[in-house]
């Protein structure tokens, strides 16, 4: 089962909001809507997050990702529609369960720390834990063991002006890995980063994620940064998701112009692998022949071109228990790589 769904969630802002979704719904174009004072922010949202994943909503400022994430908390009710987490309706529960929901199964990374400035950073990472009413001595081993997590031991006694920015927002990622949540939050939690700084944090997530197997659904505007950490991207323009999809299905069908704009200048060669260009081969392959060489379907482009140099055969593409998939001649290999549009390389 599915740990977080969302069924054709509104967000619409104004004096009848329900009349609004109704509108959109008859076909109201959103642009109207907001020159009456009406404001639709979410349009019709549905998608799943299975356990595990990452899951990244990605969109222009004003698209309405950060609306869309606070109805997943109960923080904005939708005006229609419904947030299931683990089977529950998040909008139809008691104030007192919804509290509990956000103090021990969800939490929040924020963009901009959130802090206490008068507080250490044991205590920072800890107080999730306070809210949850937990004694002294457990909560703040969890939290240092929190912050050894995201490599801020030895920093339990500093204070928030101490640290950098980085270590700032690792606190913050330590006070939602605390609680030892469900689900986790992200909202832009590292586009206030220096860019060196920010891939860091980038880095320290996905390690974390390989340990934890965290529930995770990140806010970006930034399509690098949600191709690199996603294991599927929600695309939002206007309100509403156009495209869901991995980073490699995104690459190489975009659902629409808009979509196709914007990873125009995606470095396709970190993004896409050997799995996605490659073609059923023609002819048997011998894998034990000297002159095979061989590479793994996860294997980026970027990193087939010194094997597809030692060899005038095509190149074979095997699965983790070393079986073939499939090939890839040199021709394919360079029109990926290239101008032309990955689906034409994939039928070259």
């Amino acid at each position: 089962m599915s740990k977080l769904v969302a069924e054709h969630v509104f967000k619409v802002f104004g004096r009848r909001p329900k009349e609004g979704v109704r509108r959109i719904q008859a076909g109201t174009d959103r642009d109207e809507l907001r020159a009456e004072g009406t404001t639709a922010a979410v349009i019709d949202a549905s998608f799943e997050v299975q356990q595990g994943e990452i899951f990244v909503v990605m969109g222009l400022s004003g698209s309405g990702k950060s609306t869309l994430l606070r109805t997943l908390n109960g923080l904005a009710q939708p005006t229609s529609g419904r947030v299931l987490f683990d089977g529950r309706d998040v909008s139809s529960l008691a104030a007192k369960d919804l509290r509990h929901l956000r103090s021990h199964r969800i939490s929040m990374v924020f963009q901009h720390f959130a802090l206490f400035p008068h507080r250490s950073v044991l205590d920072n990472a800890g107080y999730g834990l306070e809210v949850q009413g937990l004694p002294r001595q457990e909560r703040e081993e969890r939290a240092a063991q929190a912050l050894e997590l995201v490599g801020l031991a030895g920093w339990e006694r500093s204070w928030p002006d101490e640290l950098s920015g980085g270590m700032q927002q690792r606190v913050g990622l330590a006070r939602a890995l605390a609680t030892d949540a469900d689900l986790l939050l992200m909202d832009e939690s590292f586009s206030a980063l220096d860019p060196l700084i920010r891939r860091d944090m980038q880095d320290q997530l996905l390690t974390l994620q390989q340990r934890l197997r965290k529930t995770i659904v990140f806010i970006t505007h930034d399509l690098n940064e949600a191709m690199r950490l996603g294991d599927r991207i929600a695309v939002m323009r206007d309100g509403r998701i156009v495209q869901i999809g991995t980073a490699q299905d995104i690459l190489v069908d975009p659902a629409s112009d808009y979509v196709a704009s914007f990873v125009q200048d995606v470095d396709r060669s970190r993004v896409l692998t050997a799995a996605s260009i490659m073609q059923k081969p023609p002819v048997a392959v011998d894998l034990s022949d000297p002159q095979c060489v061989t590479a793994h379907t996860d294997t980026p482009l970027a990193e087939l071109l010194t094997p597809a140099s030692r060899t005038r055969q095509p190149l074979a593409v095997v699965d983790d228990e070393g079986r073939l998939s499939g090939v890839i001649a040199r021709d394919t290999l360079l029109a990926a790589l290239g101008d032309q549009p990955v689906k034409e390389a994939h039928r070259a």
